[in-house]
């Protein structure tokens, strides 16, 4: 009989592999958006890379559907709302959808990527490779929209993730109390052990991770701000 399929575990010979493929596919995506081309190519690639995005997503989601359950099947993670953003975000290039994309993928998905809460069979199970694929693509699209493509954040950005974020929260938190369920682990800490383990007990960990997320995204508006009022193009 063959013997059942070896659980994912964090930093296991395929955790370091997905790494690696982010690594490669950052570098690339920051290439071609670098390359020089014409606007029109340059907005077709984006776009192009904006429907990949919602078409992946997509065909996850409905996957993850069958059959549906009330605790997996609603979009109410942070992924859910990240991969919608960042893909109108390639297509549209919008400041509002930019500022979330930036925020949101570059610390909560890249934090997914350093501590998987991912309780699955390892490669190559569905689940393994839809957890990897949909947090590879929207951490690329914000490493491409910034360092790609030029799109600069601002401390009006920095407000716009702030409200957005816990605009989340709150309706994520109303959700999850009512029908018993952890979306986006603000209920309680995910089973699988996460960087929220140091961070104290629940509800204690909401503040702590408030109050670093706050923190972060400052030290990430502050130095883009500074650049742009040092630029010789700056007015004044």
């Amino acid at each position: 009989m063959p013997s059942a399929q070896q659980e994912f575990s964090a930093y296991g010979l395929s955790h370091w592999i997905a790494l690696a493929v982010f690594a490669a596919g950052a570098v690339l995506v920051v290439r071609i958006g670098r390359k020089h081309q014409s606007a029109s190519t340059a907005r077709c690639f984006s776009r192009s890379f904006g429907v990949a995005t919602l078409v992946l997503y997509s065909t996850i989601y409905v996957v993850a559907l069958i059959p549906p359950t009330i605790g997996r099947s609603v979009p109410l993670r942070l992924t859910d709302l990240a991969s919608l953003v960042s893909a109108y975000a390639l297509w549209s290039h919008r400041t509002w959808a930019y500022a979330l994309t930036y925020y949101w993928c570059l610390t909560l998905s890249t934090q997914a990527l350093v501590s998987p809460a991912l309780h699955s069979p390892d490669f190559p199970d569905q689940e393994f490779l839809a957890f990897w694929a949909i947090h590879l693509i929207v951490v690329w699209a914000a490493i491409y929209l910034t360092w790609g493509i030029g799109m600069r954040p601002d401390w009006r950005s920095y407000r716009t993730a702030v409200v957005a974020t816990v605009a989340w929260v709150v309706a994520t938190f109303a959700f999850n109390t009512f029908a018993d369920t952890n979306y986006g682990f603000v209920n309680a800490k995910p089973e699988t052990p996460s960087l929220l383990d140091a961070l104290g007990p629940w509800p204690w960990y909401l503040c702590t991770v408030a109050i670093l997320l706050l923190a972060v995204w400052a030290l990430m508006t502050w130095p883009w701000v500074q650049a742009a009022r040092s630029s010789p193009h700056h007015g004044g």
